[in-house]
C-alpha cells in the first residue's frame, strides 16, 4: 500500500476508468454487508466535510475485511483531510473542485510520521523498526 494518497482533481477521476468492479458505498451503508466480490475500487462518498462515517468505512474495509484495493474518497473532500484518509486506508482522493493538487500533496511533507499506529502502519512509532 502506498504511504500517500493518490490525489486527483474532478477531471482527473471522471476520465479515470478502473479495470475491475467499482463499487459505491453510501456513507451510511455497513461494509461488512457489502459484496466485494471482483471490486478494484471502492469510492467512499463525504456529502460534508463535518460528516466523518466514511473513514470508519475505510478503516473496516482496510482493516478488519482485508480489502487490497483502491479505496475512494470522493465528494467534499479538503486538503487538510488527506492525512487522516491515508492513514484510514483510503489510497485516493478527489479534491473538491477549485482546490490545488500540488498544495495537497504538501500535506504529506508537513505531517510524514506519527507515533500511533494506523490502517497502513499498524505498529506505534516506539515499536518499528529503526529504518
Amino acid at each position: 500500500m502506498n504511504k500517500t494518497l493518490n490525489i486527483l482533481s474532478a477531471g482527473q477521476h471522471e476520465a479515470d476508468a478502473a479495470t475491475g468492479r467499482v463499487l459505491q458505498l453510501p456513507n451510511d451503508a455497513d461494509p461488512r454487508e457489502a459484496d466485494l466480490t471482483g471490486v478494484t475500487r471502492i469510492e467512499l462518498h463525504f456529502p460534508k466535510f463535518t460528516d466523518g462515517r466514511a473513514y470508519s468505512q475505510a478503516y473496516l474495509l482496510r482493516r478488519r475485511l482485508g480489502f487490497t484495493g483502491d479505496i475512494r474518497a470522493t465528494g467534499d473532500v479538503l486538503i487538510d483531510q488527506l492525512v487522516q484518509m491515508q492513514r484510514t486506508g483510503f489510497t485516493s482522493a478527489v479534491l473538491k473542485e477549485g482546490k490545488d493538487v500540488a498544495e495537497a500533496q504538501r500535506q504529506f511533507e508537513r505531517f510524514a510520521d506519527f507515533y500511533q499506529g494506523d490502517a497502513v502502519q499498524p505498529a506505534p512509532h516506539f515499536v518499528r523498526a529503526e529504518a
